[in-house]
C-alpha cells in the first residue's frame, strides 16, 4: 500500500545501470499488538550494538559503545515478546567488540532484563581473549571458555557456547573438539545452547568440528551433544543450508532443541514439517522484529497461513542483507535501525558502516519498504536522503 503522495516520501535512489531513479515509499505495515501472548517457539534475536560516534580513539581499533542506546534496543525487542541473544556475532563479537566490552554489555543486559516480565536472555561465552593461532593449546582454549562462562553465570546469565576461532586454529582432530566441549560443558550450571557458526559468517571457522565436510562435521557435533546430553539445551547452526539443518534436527534427541540460524530459510524451518520444527536464534530478527513477533503470534494461535503471510515479505530483505560476503550483514541491520529511528547515527564499531556499498544499502531500503518495515516513512526518507548526499548523490 502506498503512502500519501508527498514529495518528502520520494527519494532518488541509485541503480545498477548508473544514475538515479525516483522511488516512492509505501505506508508501513500494521503489525498489530503482537508479543503480548505466549509464543509456541523460542525466538531469540541476536541484537546489534550501537556505537558511540563521539568517542575518542581510533574507531577501527577501539570499540566504543553507546550503552544507553544499545540497552534501549534490547528493551524494544523484549517489548515485542522476543528473547535476546547477547554479545553474539551480530554485536560484532570478536569482530570489533572485545571480551572486556562484551562482559559489560552482558552485565547491563542482565540487569535490564530484570525489569521486564518474562524477558528471555542468553549470552555468548567464547574464547576471544585468545588469538586464533596454532600456538594456542587446547588447555588454553578450555581456560578461556571457563573464564567467560564463570563470569556470565556469576551475573545470573544463561550461556550460548560460541564457536571458537582459537579452537579451530589449534585443534588437530575431531577428538580435540570432543575433549574441549566435554570439559567445558561438564562445568556449566545450566544447559547451554551450542553455536555452530559456518565459515560464510566467519572464515576463521572453516573446518569446525575437525571436518571440512559439513556432513561429517555434523556427526562430530551430534556425538558431542549425545555425550553431554544433560548439559545441552539445544544447538544453533548457521550454515545457510536448509536441508542440512533438517537432517540434523531429525537426529537430535527429543529434549534437544534445534535453533535455526538460517537467515535465508527461517520461515519454513520455524514452522516445521509436521514432525519437528526449529526454534530461532537469528540475526535477521534484529531488523524484522515487528514482523517476526506478529508472525509468531499467529503461529501460536494456530494460524499457519497468517504466519507465512507475515514473514514472506521479509525473506527477500533477509537474503539481500545476508548475501555474500555474509559476514558484513551487520551493516544492513544497523542501517535499518538508523532509518527506523532506533539510533541517531549510522556509525558502527570497527567502522563497518563502510562494509556495504551505496547500491547495496539502497536495495536494503527498497526491500525494507516492500516488507512494510520502515515504521516512519518520512523519517526513513529524510535519513536516506542525508546518506545519499554524504555519498555524493542528490537524493
Amino acid at each position: 500500500m502506498n503512502a500519501p503522495d508527498k514529495l518528502s516520501l520520494r527519494v532518488k535512489l541509485p541503480i545498477k545501470t548508473g544514475g538515479l531513479e525516483e522511488f516512492r515509499l509505501s505506508a508501513p505495515r500494521d503489525f498489530g499488538t503482537a508479543g503480548r501472548s505466549a509464543f509456541n517457539r523460542i525466538a531469540l534475536a541476536a541484537a546489534h550494538v550501537v556505537a558511540d560516534p563521539l568517542a575518542t580513539g581510533n574507531p577501527w581499533v577501539d570499540a566504543a559503545v553507546d550503552w544507553e542506546a544499545t540497552i534501549a534496543y534490547r528493551r524494544y525487542l523484549w517489548s515485542l515478546g522476543l528473547g535476546v541473544a547477547e554479545a553474539m556475532d551480530t554485536a560484532q563479537r570478536g569482530m570489533g567488540l572485545d571480551w572486556k566490552n562484551s562482559i559489560e554489555l552482558i552485565r547491563l543486559s542482565i540487569e535490564a532484563s530484570k525489569d521486564i516480565d518474562g524477558a528471555v536472555l542468553f549470552s555468548g561465552a567464547g574464547t576471544d581473549q585468545l588469538p586464533p593461532s596454532a600456538e594456542v593449546s587446547l588447555d588454553d582454549v578450555i581456560a578461556a571458555y571457563e573464564e567467560q562462562i564463570e563470569a556470565i553465570e556469576s551475573l545470573g546469565g544463561r550461556i550460548v557456547l560460541m564457536a571458537s576461532r582459537a579452537l579451530a586454529a589449534c585443534a588437530r582432530s575431531p577428538d580435540d573438539y570432543q575433549k574441549v566441549y566435554s570439559r567445558v560443558l561438564s562445568q556449566a550450571k545450566r544447559p547451554v545452547i551450542i553455536h555452530w557458526l559456518g565459515e560464510m559468517f566467519d572464515p576463521h571457522l572453516a573446518g569446525y568440528w575437525g571436518e571440512m565436510d559439513h556432513g561429517r562435521a555434523m556427526d562430530v557435533a551430534l556425538a558431542v551433544i549425545e555425550a553431554n546430553r544433560a548439559k545441552v539445551d539445544g544447538i544453533k547452526i548457521s550454515l545457510l543450508d536448509r536441508q542440512r539443518e533438517i537432517q540434523m534436527r531429525k537426529r537430535l534427541s527429543a529434549h534437544v532443541r534445534m535453533y535455526t540460524g538460517d537467515d535465508f530459510n527461517y520461515a519454513e524451518l520455524i514452522e516445521g514439517d509436521g514432525e519437528r520444527h526449529s526454534d530461532a536464534l537469528l540475526g535477521i530478527f534484529d531488523a524484522i522484529a515487528p514482523a517476526a513477533s506478529a508472525a509468531l503470534d499467529r503461529l501460536a494461535s494456530g494460524d499457519a497461513k497468517g504466519f507465512r503471510d507475515m514473514l514472506a515479505p521479509t525473506v527477500p530483505l533477509a537474503r539481500h542483507i545476508f548475501a555474500a560476503p555474509t559476514r558484513f550483514y551487520k551493516t544492513g541491520l544497523v542501517f535499518l535501525a538508523w532509518l527506523n529511528g532506533h539510533q541517531e547515527h549510522f556509525v558502527m564499531v570497527g567502522g563497518q558502516q563502510s562494509a556495504r556499498s551505496v547500491l547495496d544499502l539502497a536495495e536494503t531500503f527498497r526491500l525494507a519498504d516492500a516488507a512494510g518495515l520502515l515504521r516512519d516513512p518520512e523519517l526513513a526518507a529524510s535519513r536516506m536522503k542525508k546518506f545519499l548526499a554524504v555519498s555524493g548523490m542528490d537524493g
